[in-house]
């Protein structure tokens, strides 16, 4: 038995739900190519605010730490958006370290004011203090506790906001170090975890202020919908999500294949230059499926910098295709626009006039 965990909770009978998510977890990390190794074990960080989801995850994770499977540590991150959120934060660490959880460290961030809003900005420095924490524990992975009931509310919020597939696919299960194991689990069953293990999590009162459109759909639209059209509607959301992430990563990796073909760089921006051009053959977009030609459009304006274009966007882009009205420029976010290149030379009869998509970024003098 480990020396931390008191015996009293040791000669508990194992709480089903606790079983379910530690089979869960062990699992998941296989999958992610992450198996355990007693003789080196892979490090893994849990990302904890001291509320329920990531309590739960860590009182999991804390197991195959406890077996030599894993070495598992835990960062704490204090947005200082909350009186007390400084008290919150030590004490989210004590239980991480009652666990056996190490290094546990907490990280008091700065959130500034930006056009993006406050949530927005809370997740960019919130992101960028778990990046450091990884990079100081040397992690593998960093494990975020969201559920499934986390993922129907994001597929809902993606509706609302008329998104496309990749939006509507959710949070991915992985990005880059990143992991939610816990995609398939209720948020019921998170709460039944803390409770049996007596975790006493913090519950973060933003959850429930309707000035948040998630706190709407998780206090209002989702009950709403359950009441109304019966109960499943979270599992079908997820479901939804599972699917359309299949689809979304196989379109994505078409396009990104598609684009690397049609791409050619115009060669003419000066040395130390102001001016950067990619240009894409008109006629071989017009070939391209809709939901091919508006991701290739994307990739265009990514790649020079800017922000990734809305559908709006992408669609008055397209529209040059069209050759009806204006040759451009379509003004995009970074200082990128998109215009269509007239040809200097007229063109043999019964030839193409199609000629090349232009994407060109202006940077400051």
């Amino acid at each position: 038995m480990h020396p931390l965990v008191p015996a009293a909770r040791a000669r508990r009978r194992l709480n089903p739900t606790l079983g379910k998510a530690r089979a869960m977890l062990r699992d998941f990390l296989r999958e992610e190519g992450l198996p355990p190794n007693p003789a080196k074990p892979p490090v893994l960080l849990v990302a904890c605010s001291g509320g329920p989801d990531s309590l739960a995850l860590a009182e999991t994770a804390s197991f195959f730490n406890r077996r030599g499977d894993y070495a598992v540590g835990a960062a704490v991150v204090d947005h200082g958006l909350q009186p007390g959120s400084a008290e919150t934060a030590e004490t989210a660490a004590a239980k991480l370290r009652a666990m056996g959880l190490a290094p546990v460290t907490v990280h008091r961030v700065h959130v500034p004011e930006s056009g993006m809003g406050p949530e927005a900005a809370a997740r960019t420095v919130r992101y960028e203090a778990l990046d450091a924490a990884a990079a100081a524990a040397g992690a593998d992975a960093v494990l975020l506790g969201h559920t499934l009931d986390d993922q129907a509310e994001q597929v809902l919020l993606g509706l609302a906001r008329g998104s496309g597939t990749r939006s509507l696919a959710g949070m991915p299960a992985r990005r880059g170090l990143y992991l939610r194991p816990f995609l398939g689990l209720r948020r019921e069953e998170i709460e039944e975890i803390c409770d049996a293990q007596d975790l006493e999590p913090w519950h973060d009162p933003t959850n429930a202020d309707p000035s948040f459109a998630r706190s709407r759909v998780r206090t209002s639209v989702l009950p709403f919908l359950e009441n109304e059209l019966g109960p499943g509607i979270a599992e079908a959301l997820f479901r939804s999500s599972r699917i359309l992430a299949q689809d979304a990563d196989y379109l994505d990796a078409q396009a990104a294949e598609t684009y690397a073909r049609l791409r050619t760089d115009a060669g003419n921006a000066p040395a130390g230059g102001s001016t950067e051009e990619i240009l894409l053959s008109e006629q071989e977009l017009r070939d391209l499926p809709p939901a091919l030609r508006q991701r290739v459009l994307a990739l265009a304006a990514a790649e020079l910098g800017a922000a990734r274009p809305s559908w709006e966007r992408v669609r008055a882009v397209e529209a040059l295709l069209r050759r009806e009205g204006s040759a451009g420029p379509v003004q995009l976010a970074g200082k990128v626009s998109a215009y269509r290149q007239v040809r200097a030379k007229p063109v043999p009869q019964g030839s193409p006039s199609y000629g090349n998509l232009v994407f060109r970024k202006k940077s400051s003098a």
